[in-house]
């Protein structure tokens, strides 16, 4: 009996041993199952903001901007390390409901608030672009001269936001900027060993171009765009939706895809949240979240492994929300009417007319204004379509004009080409505008067709012997103002 009590506290001490090398089993095994955190990163966090429109019926562009740079700044990363382009003619705008105040959702607060001015007005251009990108500041030509110094540990986010078509995004000033040669400076950062890991993240119609058919796999570089490259992407928080802007508002304030991904930043840990999981939050929120079967695809390219980083290696993390634990629910929805982003111009002026009183200069006004840019994309429309007659005949030309490639393939097999013919067509036909972005793949699918220059440039002037006057210069130069 007198031994018992000393074996009773042996046993218990021993219990409580492999109690504990269990916990602390099963805490490696936690943490081993965790993204990483602060101790395993190494390097810098760099980001690249890129607004590609101008005018303030294009106002959510620039807003989504604003509201990516609060939220990474917020994360902790530095203003010298975050790149901003914006034209920056929004929020000091005369049509403005709140001077010198962006919000990108409607109950928002200002995002504009010490946003840098490192690219504005004619130095948001591809040239400058793909400069900052490549970290080439002799070939920078304005702006603040801030590039993507980085070195091999360093991080980049890169998040472009805007009007797109087939094989390029838009650009406010300058020359459309092309996929070949986005991917040409990508390939050429990457062979410089000037980073270790970047992430895109691409808000545009038909995005998924950008990416399709080129090889980002052995890049380091995980990609996903706002809709495949079929389809359009849609904007939010517009006028007529059920979650619509202040009443005061005329312009939609952001983008499905922009809003799902921000907002998802906005609340989650990003010291655990995956860039996967993020992905599966998006995806489900621009497709279903806005109505069955109605919304764009997301889409992933590249470095698929790249997916299981935890988000706060590119975007930083916002202390308020380290204790919030992920979870795989979109609680955030967009409105259930989608708009596409080639609409939002028609809804704006729409409103315009809606609001103003019957009678007034105003009403007139917005009135001339919507039927100017139905107009122009009336005329743009029948001229691809009477072009492709000319070229193919009444028959072979839907087919030819509409023909998507397999999946995986670029699209187009030459892309000067493309560029040249996307130029004879604007000579003879006028500008494409933002609207015209979409018929990129009947111009890649004329080339594909092996037509010459010297036909193309006849069948034009045939097809275009008037044109309408454009309406974007002068919409332009009144909503900057």
């Amino acid at each position: 009996m007198d031994t018992f009590p000393p074996l009773l506290l042996c046993l218990f001490v021993l219990a409580a041993v492999v109690s504990a090398r269990r916990g602390l089993a099963g805490e490696f095994r936690r943490l081993a199952s965790e993204p990483d955190i602060d101790h395993n990163f190494r390097g810098t966090k760099w980001a690249v903001l890129l607004a590609g429109s101008r005018g303030f019926f294009d106002y959510r562009h620039q807003a989504d901007v604003c509201h990516a740079y609060q939220l990474l700044r917020k994360g902790g990363l530095k203003e010298e390390n975050i790149i901003v382009f914006m034209y920056d003619d929004i929020a000091f705008n005369k049509k403005n409901p709140r001077p010198g105040v962006i919000i990108n959702k409607p109950d928002g607060g200002d995002v504009y608030k010490g946003v840098p001015k490192d690219y504005t007005g004619e130095d948001v251009n591809a040239n400058n672009f793909l400069a900052v990108l490549l970290g080439n500041k002799s070939a920078l030509t304005g702006g603040s001269g801030k590039v993507l110094d980085s070195g091999p540990d360093d991080h980049i986010f890169i998040f472009y936001t805007d009007h797109g078509g087939p094989g390029l995004l838009g650009m406010p000033a300058g020359p459309f900027l092309f996929a070949d040669d986005l991917n040409e400076i990508l390939r050429r950062k990457h062979a410089s060993g000037t980073y270790k890991r970047l992430v895109f993240y691409i808000e545009a119609c038909q995005s998924g171009t950008m990416f399709e058919g080129f090889p980002l796999e052995n890049m380091n570089i995980y990609a996903t765009t706002a809709a495949n490259p079929k389809e359009p992407s849609f904007a939010t928080y517009c006028p007529g939706q059920d979650i619509g802007p202040p009443p005061e508002y005329s312009v939609c304030l952001s983008n499905v895809y922009s809003a799902a991904w921000m907002e998802d930043s906005d609340i989650h840990n990003l010291r655990t949240e995956t860039l996967h999981e993020q992905y599966k939050v998006v995806k489900a929120r621009t497709r279903d979240g806005i109505r069955p079967h109605v919304g764009s695809h997301t889409t992933q390219y590249g470095d698929r492994d790249l997916s299981s980083d935890a988000l706060f290696q590119y975007l930083g993390t916002n202390p308020a929300n380290d204790n919030f634990t992920f979870v795989d629910d979109n609680s955030l929805r967009s409105s259930s009417k989608p708009i596409n982003q080639r609409d939002t111009v028609l809804i704006y002026f729409w409103d315009k007319f809606h609001k103003a009183p019957e009678g007034s200069a105003e009403k007139n006004t917005a009135q001339k204004q919507l039927l100017d840019v139905m107009s122009h994309r009336m005329h743009i429309d029948n001229s691809v379509q009477l072009i492709g007659k000319l070229l193919f005949g009444i028959e072979k030309s839907p087919e030819i004009l509409n023909n998507v490639r397999p999946a995986g393939s670029v699209l187009v097999d030459d892309w000067g080409c493309m560029k040249t013919m996307v130029r004879t067509f604007e000579t003879h036909c006028g500008s494409l505008s933002r609207y015209g972005m979409k018929h990129m793949r009947s111009f890649a699918n004329i080339c594909n067709a092996g037509i010459k220059n010297e036909q193309m440039a006849e069948v034009s002037a045939q097809a275009c012997v008037s044109i309408p006057t454009n309406p974007w210069s002068s919409l332009q130069r009144g909503f900057s103002a």
